[in-house]
This record gives C-alpha cells, structure tokens and sequence, in this order.
C-alpha cells in the first residue's frame, strides 16, 4: 500500500508500506478521505512544532474516513463496506487517567501521526490501515469528505464542554481556521447569543459568516477593532484561542468581561500572559487538549443535520497529488480545510 511520509522539513514522500492483517477486534479499512490538519503542515513545514521535532520518518493523518474491508475475529458492530469516521483517538483504557475517564490524557495514548513520543506513532494516512473497532464510528449518510470531518469538529466539541454554560452567551473566537470556524458552529449549537470572529485572511472570514459568526474582524485591517469590547472591563463572556498566537490572545483577554471563560485550542508554542489581567478580572483560563467521547457526538450531529461541515472543504485532491493538498492548505488565503481523496 502507498503512505504519505515525513522524513523532514518540506520533505514528503509518498511511499510504499507492508499491509497489515486484522487481530481480535480489529478491521481492515480501506481509507477513503484524509483531512490535513494544522499539525500536519507543522510537521510539512517545519519539522514539527515547540519541542516536538521528527526523529524519524513518520506517516501523517488523523483526519480520516474509510471503508470497512475486512473483520477480524471477535468482531462486530461493523459490515463490510460500510464508511466509517475513524477516531485517531487510541488510550491504553487501563493507566489512572483511563480510569479516571479522562481517556483523552491517557499516559499511553497512541494518536495516529504524533511526534510526541518515540518511536513515532504513525499516521493514517495510507491507503489500507487497521485499526480497532472501537475507533471506528458509522457515517451512514454522510460523504468521506464529511466523515473525515468528525475529528476537527470533536476538537471543538470537546472545547464547548470546557467553555462549560453557552446558553446566551456572547462569545469571542480568535483565529478562524478550521478549528475556529467549527468552534462558531458548535458555540450556536449550544445556544451563544452572539459570536465575534477575528482573523488576519479575509476569505477565511468569509468563512466565519457564513458560518454564523455575527461580526468579523480582520485584525490585521482593523488592529484597534476589538478595543470597544474592553469598555466596563469587558463584554466578552467566553474566548475560544484558536490561533496559538500572543497577540490575539492578549487582546482576547481585554475584551473578556471580569469572570470570563478562555479557553485556549491553538497551539503555537509556549506564550507570554497577562497575568494582572486573568487575576483582577478574575478570568478562567481552561486549557482544551483533543477530545474522546465527543467523537460519536460530532458524527451524530452531522448525520442529523445539526452542524454542516460541507461549506469548510475547499479543496479535494487525489492521492498522487497529496504534496499539493499541503501547499494549498499552507495559503489561508485560499484554502480553509484541503482533503485527500484515497479512494
């Protein structure tokens, strides 16, 4: 089978790998979408991101749908060739964490693509992959290119439960890549009253309201813009931090009213705080890191129409054309969310 892999900084190679064979509650999937995410182009452009660096070659993707080809023994719940959203998601279910249920903190996570530990998870990005059952959610009704939109939206699902009461809310999202623009649906899914989105690309913007947010900013045309907010110490009652940036997150914390919600998605490396400011306002400062359960949620809730994913897919290429899916999601003024057609 052909994989897509890192070998280094702008260095990706599609490359053949051994098939695999099922084990006891296992399947056999035969990819159909892949999705490039923003750790992905870390790892394409830069090697990796913070502290984390390839030390070896590494198959990319966690954003995947596929087909079920094949049941291993001891398997059910799944018929051949139905499309299934797969979870990248994969925790021991045995260390403290597990038990704890907070699977998505699991010491022994294997997340498909991550530098984090070594040897390398490898990634889901090649044409026939096994995986567990129990990774595997039926998409019945939904498009490969949707399915494989089910681990951005859980991201985001996950980050609504920490941002914990939306009902009425008037929030802030900050950054509006595919992260950002899923964080707007799910906050009007949960009842936000009103949503601001700030940004530095006009067409990821555009994105944003048709999305639903009630007012854009382009940041970078407009630097000034979310000052207004800071009036009487605030307006905002919940951030969603999706760009990983200092700037924005600063400047989402002036427009948080006192005893406001931040909850930070975007990982950029380590960032400078106000600190004087999360004190005397008295902020919450929530910390969002994958997700687990949310994942059957967000496949649920595209299947009955609740939240459309369609309108994020700009760009879909075939698998001999992987390297440019990169290049293309790499230009925010173009692409929102680039798939990968495996089959």
């Amino acid at each position: 089978m052909r994989a897509i892999v890192a070998h280094g900084a702008r260095d990706l190679r599609i490359e053949e790998r051994p098939d695999e064979r099922p084990g006891p509650g296992e399947v056999r999937l035969r990819l159909a979408t892949g999705g490039v995410c923003g750790s992905d182009l870390h790892y394409y452009n830069h090697g990796g991101f913070g502290t984390v660096r390839l030390k070896e070659p590494m198959i990319l993707g966690h954003e995947v749908s596929a087909y079920v080809e094949e049941l291993g023994p001891e398997t059910s719940g799944l018929s051949v060739g139905q499309l299934v959203a797969v979870s990248p998601s994969r925790p021991c279910r045995s260390c403290r964490y597990c038990q704890q249920g907070l699977h998505n903190q699991c010491l022994n996570m294997r997340f498909y693509g991550s530098a984090m530990p070594f040897p390398h998870i490898q990634g889901a990005f090649r044409e026939s992959l096994v995986a567990d059952v129990l990774q595997c959610v039926p998409a019945d009704g939904l498009s490969p290119g949707e399915a494989a939109m089910a681990e951005p939206l859980a991201v985001v699902l996950h980050a609504t439960r920490r941002a914990g009461e939306m009902l009425g809310k008037r929030v802030l999202v900050t950054g509006c890549g595919p992260i950002g623009v899923l964080a707007i649906l799910a906050a009007r899914r949960a009842g936000a009253a009103e949503i601001v989105a700030t940004d530095l690309s006009d067409f990821t913007l555009a994105l944003a309201a048709r999305a639903g947010a009630d007012r854009t900013i382009n940041s970078r045309m407009e630097p000034d813009a979310l000052s207004a907010y800071g009036a009487d110490k605030g307006t905002f009652d919940v951030l969603y931090e999706c760009s990983g940036a200092a700037p924005a997150l600063a400047a989402g914390i002036a427009a948080l009213r006192p005893r406001g919600v931040i909850v930070q998605l975007g990982l950029g490396g380590d960032m400078s705080l106000p600190m004087m400011a999360i004190t005397a306002k008295e902020l919450d400062l929530r910390g969002s890191f994958r997700f687990h359960e949310e994942f059957a949620t967000g496949v649920a809730l595209m299947q009955k129409g609740l939240i459309d994913v369609k309108p994020l897919i700009t760009h879909t290429v075939g698998l001999d054309e992987a390297i440019s899916a990169f290049e293309i999601a790499s230009d925010r003024s173009q692409a929102m969310k680039a798939q990968i057609a495996f089959s």
